[in-house]
């Protein structure tokens, strides 16, 4: 099924209630840490089989379920919340990948570093909420190196290896729903 056909035209904007921006990354080589955004909007314009798609995120609102580590991530260690409040997202290009699937391919902006990024979405479905919102839902993650983005703080362990890894996962889990 062409995703972009499903959908009607309209711009549709994510209810960051229901929706989650997050991320993992390697800690100590053993495990996983996850973390979200908790502030962030965004919105989509779809017409005619095409869509853009725009996100600005706050990055004071990072949550890692540690007041300790949200403060370093803060830092100029890692994000530079001071200089550099804002993460965005752009859409260059929006195109159907295969059965409920969509390769999103767009600007990534951390720390006034700008890359390009691709994120694979699965649209997951609709459904009309009790107060009468057509919602629609996606999912999508995409991997970066965060030094690429200028986020280069680590420490090395007795152990061998580094504290946090390099390559990070981007976790999206959307709710969108026509702007009024």
């Amino acid at each position: 099924m062409s995703v972009l056909s499903t959908l009607p035209a309209g711009t549709f904007t994510i209810d960051a209630s229901h929706s989650r921006v997050g991320f993992s990354a390697r800690h100590a080589m053993v495990t996983k840490v996850r973390g979200s955004f908790n502030d962030y909007t965004g919105s989509a314009t779809v017409a005619d089989g095409a869509a853009t798609i725009s996100i600005e995120i706050n990055v004071a609102s990072v949550d890692t379920r540690s007041a300790d580590r949200d403060g370093h991530l803060q830092s100029a260690d890692f994000f530079d919340v001071a200089n550099f409040p804002k993460i965005t997202f752009a859409s260059t290009s929006v195109k159907d990948s295969g059965s409920d699937k969509l390769s999103v391919e767009g600007n990534l902006t951390i720390k006034d570093v700008t890359k390009p990024i691709t994120i694979e979405f699965e649209y997951t479905g609709t459904a009309t909420d009790p107060f009468g919102n057509a919602r629609y839902g996606f999912e999508g993650e995409s991997e970066i190196n965060r030094k690429d983005f200028g986020l280069t703080w680590n420490a090395a362990l007795e152990t061998g290896g580094i504290l946090v890894s390099e390559n990070i996962k981007l976790e999206f889990e959307i709710s969108t729903i026509a702007a009024k």
